[in-house]
């Protein structure tokens, strides 16, 4: 075909996209991940039972519970690694999580039914087609919709508890909350029922009005008014002050607004998904290796960096990428593979032994409560691996 002028800037942003990809080194990246997850998987006292998530203030591995919203990412890891390597070892391990997972199908006790089961078993299902993931993940997503309020058009994130009712709190919905809204999009392709899908549009759209600032970020809670209907306050749980910019809550932001539009092309998904990143991208505290504060109003060499948050966002920038052409995509690739780069090298990839066997440090949970402040967590770990995947995948497009 002649090369006309759009077909050469396509082109060049392909080679330009290909050039951050090859200041990469995927190949050392996955050497690594695997020799981390080996000892990890070695170390673990009971496979499937005991699921690690983060370290403990004296330095052992914390396991938690099927019930934990955290308990689908080490699952979801595995899978990767499988998806990484071609080693049937990674499988045979993810199977065995997920076995002990599958109680989770009539979870009701939070909004996080979409990361526990998605993640683990969702990953699964897409690699495996197995029956079983697949009555589970439909069952999960009838559970999760239980949790919708038709009359505020939004799927409460969490039960009032006496933390919650003490700060007048009526029906809480965090923006975390866009992330599992995937099982249901899921629930509506695997089954045919539109009814799911209608359920995550539903809070998509009301997430959309009331969750973000004229500037692209976005408040953490926001607390709907069960009696007058509408929005009663907007406020935070784990970011510095209500009008702040809790960094990972803008992470889930641009992944869920994109993993939306992968599901409805609704075209406002996308928008927000960028606007969010540029956000993101140009603010005046965001550090020049692209690792955020933990929260962008909270900055300075004596507050920890969020790598969990530099890895959603990476991971949802690989995706974006697809949605758009030109410099846009070519502007998600780069930043993309910058904050790889940043977290790859020796400020966040711990020694081969060390951290733990988790990958990456420098993560935070809760700054505010004092809660998993710069320790590894799992989920950092997963969008890490999922970043890879993606990097791998479209290696893989591209020579087709």
């Amino acid at each position: 075909a002649s090369m006309t002028p759009r077909n050469c800037l396509l082109a060049l942003a392909a080679t330009l996209c290909l050039t951050a990809t090859a200041r990469l080194n995927t190949a050392r990246m996955t050497l690594h991940a695997q020799r981390q997850m080996e000892n990890m998987v070695a170390s673990i006292p009971r496979i499937g039972l005991d699921n690690p998530c983060t370290l403990l203030p004296d330095s052992t591995i914390q396991y938690i519970s099927p019930q934990d919203w955290r308990s689908g990412f080490f699952p979801g890891s595995l899978w990767y690694m499988y998806e990484l390597t071609g080693d049937n070892k990674w499988k045979s391990v993810a199977q065995e999580y997920c076995r002990y997972l599958t109680v989770l199908k009539d979870f009701k006790g939070h909004h996080d039914v979409g990361f526990m089961v998605g993640c683990s078993i969702g990953n699964g299902l897409r690699i495996t087609g197995k029956q079983t993931y697949k009555n589970v993940m439909v069952q999960a997503a009838r559970s999760l919709c239980t949790r919708f309020r038709p009359d505020l058009g939004v799927i409460q994130s969490w039960n009032l508890n006496k933390k919650l009712r003490d700060k007048g709190c009526q029906c809480p919905v965090i923006i975390d909350n866009l992330m599992n809204l995937e099982l249901l999009y899921e629930a509506t392709r695997l089954t045919g029922d539109s009814s799911f899908h209608q359920t995550a549009v539903s809070h998509m759209e009301h997430t959309l009005k009331n969750h973000f600032r004229p500037d692209g970020s976005c408040y953490h809670l926001v607390d709907y008014d069960t009696l007058q209907g509408g929005v009663h306050r907007k406020i935070t749980w784990q970011g510095l002050t209500d009008s702040s910019a809790w960094a990972r809550g803008q992470a889930w932001a641009i992944y869920g607004m994109t993993l939306s539009y992968r599901y409805t092309r609704d075209a406002r998904c996308l928008e927000q998904a960028l606007k969010t990143f540029r956000f993101m991208k140009h603010h005046p505290h965001m550090p020049k290796d692209g690792v955020p504060y933990w929260d962008m109003d909270a900055y300075g060499s004596l507050e920890p960096r969020d790598a969990s948050a530099a890895a959603i966002i990476a991971s949802a920038l690989l995706e974006l990428e697809d949605y758009t052409t030109g410099k846009t995509a070519q502007e998600c690739h780069r930043y993309a593979c910058k904050i790889l780069k940043s977290l790859a090298g020796p400020d966040y990839t711990a020694a081969n032994g060390r951290n733990g066997n988790f990958l990456l440090m420098h993560s935070v949970s809760h700054k505010t409560a004092g809660i998993e402040v710069d320790v590894p967590m799992n989920y950092a770990d997963y969008y890490y691996l999922e970043a890879l995947v993606r990097l791998k995948s479209r290696k893989l497009r591209r020579n087709d």
